[in-house]
């Protein structure tokens, strides 16, 4: 694996990290999943309003907004029963990459199509805020930003590729990060266009 490049203190992004062949048996495996745990539309607390992306989850918990706030849950809202285990080839990528103590809890599935974009957020719902977040992008190419701990500080901003993965911790957890756009139809790996990011965290600690 090629060396990181750092996008600013405890945010490293490694280019190609999961070659071709790995990046397709993912996405089979990602969408075999959802059978089991369909991708649905989450929405905005208090303003009820739907996110542009549709989300699902893999793991013990599974990360979920509605208009009462944000929260982990141990089922799918719409099913009712427990969220997929996480693939293991994620599992070894969390070992490698993130080397913390403890293995994530959840892997957020976000999948991005027709315009859809991420605003700046914080990742703060979990209990375990010294573990890093381990993000890996799957198909279309994407502008990601990333900040400060601050709304309106300074941030930089990469285009991340299929196959790429960003991690940050230390000084960046609390970082405000989001999708500016996705640029439609640079890749052909997700069926039906789009992309799909994976972001494993670990929620208690251990």
């Amino acid at each position: 694996m090629s060396r990181s490049i750092e996008l600013r203190a405890g945010a490293h992004l490694w280019r190609e990290a999961l070659p071709r062949g790995e990046q397709e048996s993912l996405v089979a495996e990602i969408l075999a999943l959802t059978s089991e745990a369909p991708f649905y539309r989450p929405t905005m607390p208090r303003s009820d309003k739907p996110f542009s992306v549709e989300e699902t989850n893999f793991g013990p918990l599974g990360w979920y907004s509605d208009k009462t706030g944000y929260r982990y849950r141990v089922t799918h809202p719409y099913t009712d029963r427990p969220w997929p285990a996480i693939p293991h080839r994620l599992l070894a990528l969390w070992d490698s990459l993130g080397a913390w103590r403890a293995p994530p809890e959840c892997c957020l599935v976000n999948l991005y199509r027709d315009g859809a974009k991420m605003g700046l957020h914080q990742d703060r719902d979990e209990d375990a805020l010294d573990a890093p977040v381990v993000s890996i992008s799957l198909g279309d190419t994407a502008l990601f930003r990333i900040g400060g701990a601050e709304r309106r500080g300074a941030t930089v901003a990469a285009t991340l590729n299929s196959g790429d993965v960003v991690v940050f911790g230390g000084p960046a957890r609390h970082a405000f990060h989001g999708i500016d756009r996705v640029q439609s139809g640079t890749s052909q790996l997700v069926p039906g266009g789009g992309r799909i990011n994976l972001t494993l965290r670990r929620v208690t600690n251990p």
